[in-house]
């Protein structure tokens, strides 16, 4: 996939190797992004490749990239965004959209999923604001999720199998981390 932004020539979009584990420290050094051991990334890439996508300037540099799987059972069956970031110097040329686009797409016609989630911190009002736009509600608070000390938002889309949208109906109260499966 090619897209075309202001300050650099093409963007290329593909799937993340284990290579650019080597080349994406661009990406993972802010603050709000979550850095995970090695082997937590390798299982991704092992299970998931179709849900692991990378983007990539002209020049080779790492721009984005986004991890998701497939989980759940019965019409909790969906596809979940583990992490979408986006280097600081590249944001705000709707490449996290792009890649979102791409996680639902596959959560849709590869998995056959109900929905897709996605885990944000409270705090994070940028990436609300943008997952709103994209069409994400918050289905539930749950507590102290990020090292006890701050409550994530679980959000959801629902797919075009969630023909009732029942999988975006909003709890009424919030739940523990404990509570999450």
């Amino acid at each position: 996939t090619k897209l075309t932004g202001h300050h650099h020539t093409m963007t290329t979009i593909r799937r993340f190797t284990c290579d650019d584990l080597f080349n994406f420290n661009n990406i993972n050094l802010d603050s709000l992004t979550e850095t995970y051991n090695l082997g937590f990334y390798l299982q991704y890439l092992a299970q998931w490749p179709d849900m692991c996508t990378i983007a990539e300037s002209a020049s080779g540099r790492s721009m984005g990239y986004m991890l998701g799987k497939a989980e759940g059972l019965g019409e909790n069956w969906h596809g979940h965004v583990t992490a979408v970031t986006v280097a600081p110097e590249y944001r705000r040329i709707g490449l996290a959209e792009k890649l979102m686009s791409i996680l639902e797409g596959v959560s849709d016609k590869v998995y056959h999923g109900y929905f897709v989630d996605l885990f944000v911190r409270a705090s994070n009002a940028v990436a609300t604001t943008m997952y709103n736009k994209l069409g994400y509600t918050t289905y539930r608070r749950v507590l102290d999720y990020y090292s006890g000390e701050e409550d994530a938002l679980d959000m959801r889309k629902a797919l075009p199998r969630d023909i009732h949208k029942k999988s975006i109906i909003p709890l009424p109260k919030p739940v523990h981390a404990w509570e999450v499966d």
